[in-house]
């Protein structure tokens, strides 16, 4: 048996079985849920909410951007708190003071320790007891716990009003006044966050941990971290040193310095005309910096909210494109042009794969543009309305905001881009197909190529998977295949075996040498990739099996980064093999960018919040922005422009390429991406850890913490790297519209350098300062 087949089915094994898994957790997930009850009574008999009441809450929750404003259980915006924490803080408070007052106290803190420690010791049996009765279908409460309910209640139906006694809470939070405009949805809203809040502290049946496996931390409450958070842990620590260690003798054992091809001696691409689907895509790259730069804009909006508040330089932006709205769009933006520019590769390099351009391929191409512009357009207006509070509940779920991070637009325009999704798959499958129909060297790659299209287009389905009162524990595991298994997962299969196909083409690597290097890769990286989606379910209401798988696979992700470096320099060298490899400089460049941030965002930053002990207490912290930031723009986002200029070059064959624009773009993004990640978001989350461990979980998201001049200054201090980044977003975009609107007039170099390769150094200068 073929090396290329055993590495097939290796493949095939390895993917049924994870998947196998995957969706067995998931039914574990849907049968463990926390339970969401008919009622929660007193035990005096007194109804404080209904089932109706904790759906609807939702409703209105997710409506005025959900988990773009402040989070639930640890997943959301960084900006206001963590709800289910704040609440749940609030309320422990507030029957301390109670208690209290009932033993004649003036209040709380004017006793002393020991009685401030018995009072402690009374509440944390009341709230961590589980009353849930399935027969009944309630949860049941104490009156004095019912008291304190209405007093956190109170607390936030002011905040989510105009009250002016919680003005200055509402400005901490970035949120606008009258956030939610009828009193009886700020109600609803409360009873949502109480049970979130419960969930966070009840016990489940038979068991001394609660639903989110005691997240958050909070002491005053007894919620501390787990024996099996702790245990998985170290495990899973050790599975990383045991599969980075298999995986360099693998390395040592089966990677030879095997010699290169016999280089071609001119470009291989250099004939190659662009059929008219082809060309066609140039219109993506141009959406591709458009969406871009508006990312950038909304980005800036967003982190300048944390200083300002409801304002900016003194306009009272919040009045018409509150926090919640700019970092919806911001965070949309980004995995937008993203895929737009992925999209555009896969439309691009088919029929030059193949040599083959199907009837109507370039009318496909068009029509799928727009409809990626009239989605865009559709679900940005609607999510506008909905939390403007012009939409109304009936209608949010189809057209408006779905609050939920990086899934949020509205129902209608998720299964329209499903379906475009499922076109571009056509489109790019019917210019292969006679590639993946032939038996030649290069068939196994275009099939994985292929393959690798198709799971991206299914695998967004995933977010189809729940309704509008789907539990919330079932949306956060349908939800994480969107966000971990489509972008993180089968998009760098896609972009793996695009950049190998390219090499491939250009002569620089042998057929069998690209074959089964992707095909080996695609299996190191999934056998952690599929199974390491759990690591973002740790506290989502979830079970123990989930930490022991999460932990034990999903730090496997971090295995094959470790060779990085070996990869980046392996990328490096391939620009000075011939000299007509001086046209691919950049994208060669910013694939080497890839690899660097793979090491550091994706694998150093990743791994600090990745082991259950560490996410216990980072999630939702700066910590996990730094690692956001630095995988989703320093990998995906790089590896994009780096596939869009590749594209360029064949649909602007004999352009001038300004590479001092290039060179400037290219040290301006990754310059400023670093600053970014080491002036502000990293000592912030750092900061914020602190804050953790001396307090809780609740008081590291608190306006108390977050309003301090520290704070402010870690955050003005973006502004180096902010700018840095839009320059060099500005100079790829000025570079590539001067493709189309400057004239080159100086002779071109390329084929006279093809013609006398003997003089390339002498004569590239010489023609350059001419």
């Amino acid at each position: 048996m073929s090396t290329t087949r055993k590495l097939w089915l290796g493949l095939a094994a390895l993917l049924i079985s994870s998947f196998a898994v995957l969706l067995w957790v998931g039914d574990v997930v849907h049968q463990e849920a926390p339970p969401l009850p008919a009622a929660v009574v007193t035990s005096e008999g007194q109804t404080l909410y209904t089932r109706a009441d904790l759906q609807e809450g939702r409703q209105v929750w997710q409506s005025i951007g959900g988990q773009q404003l402040g989070s639930i259980w640890g997943h959301g915006a960084l900006l206001a708190p963590d709800w289910s924490a704040d609440w749940l803080h609030r309320e422990a408070l507030a029957m301390l003071e109670l208690l209290a007052r009932d033993e004649g106290a003036a209040s709380f803190a004017s006793l002393d320790a020991a009685q401030q420690a018995a009072l402690k010791a009374r509440i944390q049996p009341e709230l961590r007891h589980n009353t849930y009765d399935a027969a009944t279908d309630t949860i049941t409460v104490s009156p004095l716990r019912a008291q304190a309910m209405a007093i956190v209640g109170a607390h936030y139906m002011s905040l989510f009003s105009n009250d002016p006694a919680t003005a200055k809470l509402r400005e901490n939070y970035a949120m606008r006044d009258n956030t939610i405009a009828e009193m009886e949805h700020r109600r609803m809203v409360t009873a949502f966050f109480w049970w979130t809040s419960w969930a966070a502290a009840a016990e489940r049946p038979g068991s001394t941990i609660s639903y989110t496996q005691n997240w958050p931390f909070d002491p005053v409450v007894g919620n501390v971290a787990t024996p099996t958070s702790f245990m998985w842990s170290i495990f899973s620590v050790l599975f990383m040193i045991m599969g980075i260690g298999l995986l360099a003798w693998h390395h040592a054992r089966h990677v030879s310095d095997e010699p290169l091809p016999p280089i071609p001696a001119r470009d291989p691409l250099a004939d190659l005309k662009p059929t008219p689907s082809m060309k066609a895509t140039a219109k993506y790259f141009w959406t591709v910096l458009a969406l871009f730069l508006a990312q950038i804009l909304l980005g800036a909006t967003t982190a300048h909210y944390q200083v300002e508040g409801q304002e900016a330089y003194g306009f009272a932006l919040a009045n018409y494109l509150p926090y919640s709205l700019t970092r919806t769009w911001h965070t949309e933006l980004a995995v937008l042009w993203i895929a737009t520019a992925w999209l555009a590769t896969g439309l691009y390099i088919a029929p030059m794969i193949s040599g083959y351009e199907p009837k109507f391929q370039r009318f496909g191409v068009n029509f799928l543009w727009v409809c990626l512009l009239v989605i865009v357009v559709g679900s940005f207006a609607g999510q506008w309305l909905a939390v403007m509070d012009k939409l109304g509940l009936e209608h949010n779920f189809w057209f408006g905001h779905q609050g939920w991070e990086y899934t949020d637009i509205g129902r209608f325009w998720q299964i329209f881009l499903f379906i475009g999704l499922m076109l571009w798959v056509f489109l790019v499958g019917r210019a292969l197909w006679p590639v993946m129909r032939s038996k030649t060297a290069t068939s196994s790659i275009v099939g994985l190529l292929f393959l690798s299209t198709v799971a991206i287009g299914l695998l967004y389905g995933a977010g189809l998977m729940w309704g509008e009162h789907t539990h919330i524990a079932m949306v956060e595991y349908w939800r994480w295949w969107v966000v971990h298994l489509w972008v993180e997962g089968f998009f760098e299969v896609f972009a793996t075996a695009v950049i190998s196909y390219l090499f491939l083409k250009l002569g620089l690597i042998r057929p069998l040498t690209a074959t089964v290097g992707v095909l080996f890769a695609t299996i190191v990286f999934m056998a952690g990739g599929v199974l390491g989606t759990l690591h973002h379910l740790y506290f989502t209401g979830t079970t123990t099996a989930v930490i022991a798988l999460g932990a034990s696979f999903s730090v496997l992700e971090v295995v094959p980064l470790a060779l990085i470096g070996l990869e980046a320099y392996d990328t490096w060298k391939k620009q000075h093999v011939a000299p007509w490899m001086a046209r691919y400089r950049w994208p060669i460049m910013f694939f080497v960018a890839v690899s660097f941030w793979n090491l550091v965002g994706a694998g150093m930053f990743g791994f600090l919040v990745n082991t259950p002990l560490a996410l216990y207490y980072m999630q939702g912290l700066n910590l996990t922005a730094t690692h956001g930031h630095t995988a989703l723009f320093g990998v995906y986002g790089m590896l994009g422009l780096g596939l869009m200029l590749f594209c360029l070059r064949g649909i602007k064959p004999a352009a001038q390429w300004r590479e001092g624009w290039l060179r400037g773009s290219f040290w301006c993004l990754n310059i400023g991406l670093s600053l970014m990640a080491l002036l502000t978001l990293l000592p912030l989350g750092i900061l914020q850890l602190k804050a953790v461990l001396e307090h809780g979980y609740w008081f590291a998201r608190s306006a108390e913490f977050m309003d301090r001049p520290l704070i402010h200054m870690l955050v003005w201090m973006r502004v180096p790297g902010d700018t840095l980044f839009a320059v060099g977003a500005v100079l790829i975009a000025v570079f590539v519209a001067s493709l189309w609107l400057l004239k080159d007039r100086r002779r071109p170099i390329e084929p006279l350098l093809q013609k006398r390769p003997v003089l390339v150094a002498v004569e590239r200068k010489e023609l350059e300062e001419a």
